[in-house]
């Protein structure tokens, strides 16, 4: 599966909101925070100065991946989704290897992200990746069990 990163445009908002909510729904509950967020992907990542990527096989969008500034030089790995039919196809390790990539080019000194340990797969990817497991600030999601963090000075 050839696999290619592709930045934000509002068509593709829809893709974003179904992704996420899909595995949401499946093993949590959709939060007012990633309704809104999900819902209004310019106003919630980009405007602050994050930024949302999509993970394309062709013209076909299989998965996403966002960016959230927490505070300067911190940025947070957050809304990672795959479509239902291409999960297992490394689109996953794509979007999370791809994200960490993004956050060097922005300038980022810590990525981090909020998980919970029933996710095994997503935790798997994450491990991979380097990401090491920090204590929980708790107040972010409610369904949060696990944060890690990646720090790239040094």
């Amino acid at each position: 599966m050839e696999l290619e990163l592709i930045n934000y445009r509002p068509g593709y908002q829809p893709y974003f909101e179904k992704f996420n909510k899909a595995w949401l729904e499946e093993y949590f509950t959709v939060e007012e925070l990633d309704k809104w967020v999900l819902e209004h992907p310019e106003e919630a990542i980009i405007d602050p100065g994050g930024a949302v990527y999509f993970a394309a096989v062709g013209e076909t969008i299989v998965g996403t991946v966002a960016l959230r500034v927490i505070e300067d030089g911190v940025l947070e790995m957050t809304k990672m989704a795959v479509d239902k039919t291409y999960r297992g196809g490394g689109a996953g390790h794509f979007l999370c290897k791809s994200a960490i990539e993004k956050a060097r080019e922005l300038g980022a000194k810590k990525l981090i992200l909020y998980s919970n340990r029933i996710l095994e797969n997503a935790i798997h990817i994450y491990r991979k990746a380097n990401f090491v497991e920090i204590p929980v600030v708790p107040g972010t999601y409610q369904r949060s069990d696990i944060m890690m963090e990646i720090n790239f000075k040094g």
